[in-house]
């Protein structure tokens, strides 16, 4: 991984990816706020989607590394790593958010 255009992108992907995945986490939170489940679930089908591109990304990297190819640490590359894990983060919260709203709204219809 020596290349640095490849773990230029290898970051970028990283970030493009973990962005999506939050945004798609995010919307479907405002689906499920509004009671719209199947939406908010389709969403998160979409937010993982997005998620595992970016981890396979990031899993790309760590088995470089593991083969004994240099991956040269850079300002781009943590950073791409803060935003995959608070995409992470964020998704897995937001998923447990979404089984609130549905178990309220089970209980309001009892």
């Amino acid at each position: 991984m020596s290349d640095n255009n490849q773990l230029e992108l290898a970051s970028m992907t990283i970030i493009a990816n973990s962005g999506d995945s939050r945004s798609f986490a995010f919307q479907a939170l405002e689906e499920a706020k509004q009671g719209n489940f199947e939406e908010a679930d389709r969403l998160m089908k979409e937010s993982a989607k997005s998620g595992n591109l970016a981890h396979k990304a990031q899993t790309d990297l760590l088995i470089a590394e593991a083969n004994g190819e240099k991956v040269e640490i850079n300002v781009l590359l943590i950073h791409s790593q803060d935003h995959l894990m608070t995409s992470m983060l964020a998704s897995e919260l937001i998923r447990e958010m979404i089984e609130m709203y549905k178990d309220k709204e089970r209980s309001r219809k009892e």
